[in-house]
């Protein structure tokens, strides 16, 4: 009974299901092994807060993948966003709105010229994103040198702003209740999860995405545009690179020119990890979403138990990829054999 389940269950699916699980017997663990840290609420909250940029540049990350692109510039789109904005709002006394609207410019503009490069000149994504990864790393030190810390009044106000989710508080040591609190970014990170899912599952441009990852030649025949579905994946891949960035500035306040080092290869990690496959066709937004807390997990673990030092952090997240890879193989065997039989 259980064989014919796993059997009836759909590669994307499959993969899902087992990032959940993975999940949480390492939360649990956690929770079990490694006591305090863990078992408050606001830990996982603590967690979300932190990731909340990383899980929006992801799902966008995720879109391109399943089409069988990828978009490495994403990381330093977002340091672009954080380095624009704080000048626009500390040097030029500008606007929250008006900080938001560079974001989602900057998203923009790179989104059509990669998606255009990409898909209608046919150009390799690695290397047409490989380019715009060092453009926006050079306009983020032509814009400012500098880090600072933004101190603009209003933007300071949104960045210190949390939202109590009523019931999970915890008592400290002193027996005082503590209220469980969120930051507004990961409101945002939610959203775009909850809106990227139901796109993937009920509208026909998510559909198309699929098809063209799982085999553009077919896709053609069925009368998909398959070059229009490959430029949406990047627009609103660097659209949310954007979003992403305005959400990473109101965690992080400042502005700098190394923010959002490797966050890229963090998306592209969280994505193999939530179950997308890098040759395309079969990924889920859900999986991406427990892919980036898995990866703050794993690294939260590895520093409770003391190895401090940063080459723990990066073998661990090796090792899990490594694990993730091979039971991408193994579906993809899986699925191979139903082929063939």
């Amino acid at each position: 009974m259980l064989k014919n389940k796993i059997k009836n269950l759909t590669d994307t699916n499959l993969l899902l299901a087992i990032t959940i699980i993975v999940f949480f017997v390492m939360y649990i663990s956690a929770m079990v092994f490694l006591g305090e840290g863990f078992l408050k609420p606001q830990a996982f909250l603590n967690i979300l807060g932190s990731n909340a940029a990383l899980i929006i540049v992801s799902c966008g990350m995720s879109l391109v993948m399943i089409t069988g692109g990828i978009d490495i510039s994403v990381g330093g789109v977002v340091a672009l966003v954080s380095m624009c904005c704080a000048v626009y709002l500390d040097h030029h006394n500008g606007s929250i709105w008006g900080a938001i609207l560079i974001s989602l410019g900057i998203g923009l503009l790179f989104g059509l010229v990669q998606g255009f490069l990409v898909s209608y000149l046919e150009i390799q994504p690695f290397i047409v994103s490989l380019a715009g990864m060092f453009f926006a790393r050079g306009l983020t030190t032509m814009v400012n040198t500098n880090s600072f810390n933004v101190k603009h009044e209003e933007f300071v106000a949104l960045k210190d702003t949390r939202i109590v989710i009523p019931g999970l508080g915890s008592y400290n040591r002193l027996g005082k209740y503590i209220d469980a609190k969120i930051e507004v970014g990961v409101i945002v990170a939610i959203l775009v999860v909850i809106l990227l899912f139901c796109i993937l599952r009920w509208v026909k441009l998510g559909r198309n995405f699929y098809a063209v990852g799982g085999n553009p030649q077919s896709a053609l025949m069925l009368g998909i545009n398959v070059k229009r579905t490959k430029f949406y994946s990047h627009l609103i891949c660097s659209l949310l690179a954007g979003v992403g960035g305005f959400v990473y500035f109101m965690h992080v306040g400042s502005g700098s020119a190394s923010h959002a080092m490797g966050m890229e290869m963090d998306a592209i990690a969280s994505s193999i990890i939530g179950g997308t496959m890098l040759t395309g066709g079969v990924g889920n937004i859900i999986g991406t979403f427990f892919g980036v807390i898995s990866l703050s997990t794993i690294q939260n673990i590895v520093t409770s138990v003391g190895l401090d030092d940063a080459w723990w952090t990066g073998i661990t997240v090796a090792a899990m990829l490594c694990i993730f890879l091979i039971i991408q193989s193994v579906v993809m065997a899986r699925k191979r054999k139903a082929v063939k039989g």
